[in-house]
């Protein structure tokens, strides 16, 4: 009896530590239109509406056989994206499709793009829904995460008091905005932080290096690299400022500035955190 007790706390145990499947992401589909402007003599209508309802149950199938996904009614019932599309025939043997994917919740296109197929025949249609079902998929999937290195905050002091008179609650303060920002792109999942705690003392501040800090980043192994500055107005003003450059290239993909901010030191994370919520990761 016992032992029968130790087995099934056992097995318990054993669930309630097993990971939780991810949530099916919804998605819905409106079937597409169909235009026929290839003037032949023979009407194929009746061929046309066959060929494409078995289009677009395969597409749904499709969709519906990775678990990622789930085949919702609208996006009205929860669906996360959107997939639209028509299909015209312009010759005997040419069609053109037409597919786009939307981002309902972003309200903005991940996919549209215009593909052409050759024939009208059965086998030409389930070809044509086979490359279209891989393309929808690939839009669907999450992109991976940007390898993102972002720098230490920096302070440009434009008032007249003594440097070292708040030096420590300064660093203090910095450390607490470079932190926050790197927690709030990291929990948007579109970034990977990188550790940049092993660079080597700098010479010279990054704002003030002509891009310096993508190299830096290169070497790093990141993708792009983001540096920031707070210049202090005075005591209870001050303005913040980042810039994101592509690590590759050096080229300049993103910058915010806040404007004069009303508030102390002790205010600077939030107008941090704030400014690149809104700059770098709601506006992408």
């Amino acid at each position: 009896m016992h032992r029968s007790r130790f087995i099934l706390a056992a097995i318990l145990l054993v669930f309630s530590h097993a990971p939780v499947a991810a949530e099916a992401i919804g998605v819905a589909m409106d079937d597409f239109s169909y235009t026929d402007t290839s003037a032949e003599p023979a009407n194929q209508t009746a061929a046309h509406e066959r060929r494409l309802s078995a289009f677009m149950a395969a597409l749904r199938r499709d969709i519906g056989a990775d678990g990622r996904y789930r085949l919702a009614p609208s996006a009205q019932d929860g669906a996360a994206f959107k997939v639209i599309g028509g299909i015209q025939k312009t010759s005997t043997l040419v069609q053109w499709a037409k597919v786009a994917v939307i981002d309902v919740g972003a309200k903005k296109l991940v996919m549209d793009k215009l593909y052409t197929f050759r024939g009208d025949s059965d086998e030409s249609w389930e070809r044509a829904e086979m490359f279209v079902s891989r393309e929808v998929m690939a839009a669907l999937a999450p992109p991976a995460p940007v390898a993102l290195a972002v720098f230490e905050f920096e302070l440009e002091d434009t008032t007249a008091a003594s440097v070292g008179a708040s030096a420590t609650s300064d660093a203090s303060y910095l450390a607490e905005v470079t932190a926050g920002v790197r927690e709030t792109l990291s929990q948007s999942g579109r970034y990977r932080i990188v550790d940049v705690s092993g660079e080597t003392a700098k010479a010279r501040a990054l704002r003030d290096c002509s891009g310096c800090e993508a190299e830096i980043a290169q070497k790093l192994g990141a993708d792009q690299s983001l540096i920031g500055v707070v210049r202090r107005v005075s005591r209870t003003e001050y303005t913040l400022g980042f810039q994101v450059r592509d690590a590759r290239t050096g080229a300049v993909l993103a910058r915010g500035d806040s404007g004069l901010r009303m508030g102390a030191d002790y205010s600077w994370k939030r107008g941090a955190v704030r400014l690149v919520s809104d700059r770098l990761i709601e506006n992408q």
